[in-house]
């Protein structure tokens, strides 16, 4: 297949870009370069390499035009910066309807989108959540600029009438991640930081069993919403206790502190559904999955990591 995957230098997007090419297919990726990273990608004779935002309209439909995608795979997403409300509406509002727009255009025949587990708001009525659950994205729930915004690019994937999958994702973490509490901790481990654990809890799953699952939407598995994660939350403490000891490092009177108004207390998704239409289950325990992400941590440059909340530690 021609796959055009946007976001391809970011985490999620170069894990991916790097399955498809070994399976064999023609890749062409768009990345600004915000959080993704070029040496996330590799060299290849099949991959086409753009540098450039979704939120150029132009541009967009040059690279459909000229490509010819026969299925998109839509990762990329503004999170950088909390307070950059421009930026989340121009990439995850006016990019997504780009991509929507030129998709239709030259009759792709599938898209493969991102949203977060946000997309129900900072106080979700049931646990674990299930796919019938309301969406929320308006302030009055408390959400987030990214929040809002990938939520109303999953809207306008619906509105278009094209064949998608929205994988509404828990925490992913691995290799080349660096965003949210594992490089974060990490970071501050091995630089002699403080560290503040924060009293919330998470379902956390590991990128290799999200490949899994995303290679099967794009040939053709399932339709529609789907939860991808594994079921089980985890506390963030238990996490923190997870990356000392793959550290090998142990940390005294480490303070636990109260979440912050912008986030919440858990996000527990009901994967059945992605079970049941894509015969797929999470299989990476955390504690191999941390083990992993920590190594690769341990050969490559973290100089920053990233956070979708208003308040970041120094």
């Amino acid at each position: 297949m021609k796959i055009l995957i946007t976001g391809g230098a970011g985490f999620i997007g170069s894990h991916m870009t790097e399955a498809l090419l070994k399976d064999g297919h023609e890749i062409l990726i768009i990345d600004n370069y915000q959080t993704g990273k070029s040496d996330n990608i590799p060299t290849h004779q099949n991959l086409t390499v753009v540098q450039g935002t979704i939120g150029d309209r132009n541009l967009v439909d040059k690279i459909f035009d000229s490509f010819k995608p026969e299925k998109v795979l839509h990762a990329a997403a503004s999170y950088k910066d909390p307070e950059n409300w421009t930026e989340d509406v121009d990439t995850n509002v006016l990019g997504t309807v780009n991509i929507v727009k030129a998709s239709k255009r030259n009759s792709v025949k599938r898209i493969v989108y991102f949203q977060t587990s946000l997309c129900y708001g900072l106080h979700p009525v049931e646990q674990p959540i299930t796919l019938n659950h309301p969406l929320y994205g308006g302030t009055s729930s408390g959400g987030s600029s990214y929040a809002i915004s990938k939520t109303t690019g999953e809207l306008y994937l619906e509105l278009s009438g094209l064949d998608f999958v929205s994988f509404r994702l828990a925490n992913v973490y691995g290799p080349r991640n660096l965003s949210g509490p594992v490089p974060t901790f990490f970071r501050r481990l091995t630089t002699g930081k403080p560290c503040v654990v924060v009293d919330t809890r998470r379902d956390f799953i590991f990128i290799y069993d999200l490949i899994e699952v995303v290679i099967k939407a794009l040939k053709g598995y399932g339709s529609g919403y789907y939860h991808l994660s594994t079921g089980k939350d985890y506390s963030i403490k238990e996490l923190f206790d997870l990356i000392q000891k793959a550290l090998n490092i142990t940390v005294q009177d480490v303070e636990v502190r109260s979440r912050r108004p912008d986030d919440t207390p858990t996000i527990l998704l009901d994967p059945s559904c992605t079970r049941k239409d894509f015969n797929w289950q999470a299989r990476t325990p955390i504690e191999t999955g941390i083990q992993i992400a920590i190594d690769w941590y341990k050969t490559h440059t973290l100089a920053e990591s990233f956070t979708h909340l208003r308040a970041l530690n120094k």
